[in-house]
């Protein structure tokens, strides 16, 4: 029998990047890393709930975004007002690309948050992320000028065919991604946890995504967390157990600025996995509410802070149409 904590699962292959990583460096931003490509992690739910250990994870923005997302959002005042910041940078690169050209008046990344916090018309205006996760979960842009709602009709099939292989939902929209987009189509931010398909097996509600790109020091540990959350999530919403968790990695990596925070990390030993706990009946997918989670025996280890690197996405000088 295997007793190795399965966080080992995440540390081996972020050892892996540090030890062996290829350097590649992001054709728009200069930004070096060092990478592999291809691994998956599996996570028994009945085991524990995979939010990582090794250091702290920021539980309330894994909620509140998961949340953002399940609720179809794709305006950040949402997340700004609840104290969740990850996704400011998008929207302020946004801002600071139309006011270096005059169209906008200049504002530092603090002044534009605190103006989406307060200023209802301004957080219409500027903080809106068109063709993200939210939008294409829950309100996918059709041909015919109406939305589909993905995860609502995974729900749905499942409910009526357990033994489906049909239900997965898709972030990947080529019509607005690089140099498939029309003109001043592309979005400015990258879809990297981009497909997820569920599946029933032994009565249990299984969940596995795809995610193509993976930063591992800061993104992949929040993103373990937020799909195991979703998988318990649906498991509830079907009055099922949640089974597995399965994450497959496309391109992995580490930031050349997050060496001395990894070499950290990777001298911890795990501590045992927390519980989660849905405190409500009859969850459905509209009317599941961050309240209704709670988590329990959660003892890691104190955080590592590092910076973001906000790469990748949309590069006008390889992805611009030629006239």
């Amino acid at each position: 029998m295997n007793n190795k904590h399965p966080e080992y699962q995440y540390l081996d292959l972020l050892r892996k990047v540090f030890e062996d990583g290829e350097e590649q460096v992001d054709s728009g931003t200069g930004v070096k890393t060092y990478s592999a490509f291809g691994a998956q992690m599996r996570f028994d739910l009945s085991k524990g709930f995979p939010l990582l250990t090794t250091k702290k994870v920021y539980w309330n923005g894994v909620l509140q975004e998961l949340y953002w997302f399940l609720s179809g959002q794709s305006n950040i005042k949402y997340l700004v007002d609840n104290n969740v910041h990850i996704w400011d940078d998008y929207p302020y690169k946004i801002y600071k690309e139309k006011s270096d050209k005059g169209e906008l008046p200049a504002l530092t990344k603090e002044e534009f948050v605190d103006k989406i916090k307060n200023d209802a018309n301004f957080a219409e205006a500027h903080a809106n992320l068109p063709h993200g996760y939210g939008e294409f979960w829950r309100r996918w842009p059709s041909t015919d000028g109406k939305t589909i709602d993905q995860l609502g009709w995974v729900i749905e099939e499942l409910k009526k065919d357990p033994d489906a292989h049909n239900t997965l939902v898709s972030s990947w929209n080529p019509q607005y991604l690089y140099a498939m987009a029309e003109p001043g189509q592309a979005a400015k931010f990258p879809i990297c946890h981009n497909l997820y398909q569920v599946n029933i097996k032994k009565g249990k509600v299984c969940l596995q995504l795809y995610q193509r790109s993976a930063d591992m020091f800061l993104g992949v540990p929040f993103n373990i967390a937020s799909y195991a959350l979703l998988t318990i999530i649906i498991a509830e919403i079907l009055e099922r157990e949640p089974g597995e968790y399965i994450h497959t990695l496309g391109d992995f990596h580490m930031y050349e600025n997050h060496r001395e925070q990894i070499k950290e990390q990777l001298s911890r030993e795990p501590k045992p996995f927390p519980k989660i706990s849905i405190k409500a009946e009859n969850v459905t997918l509209d009317s599941f509410l961050p309240t209704q989670v709670k988590l329990e025996n959660y003892d890691p280890h104190p955080p590592i802070k590092a910076e973001l690197s906000v790469v990748g996405g949309y590069n006008p000088k390889i992805h611009a149409k030629k006239n």
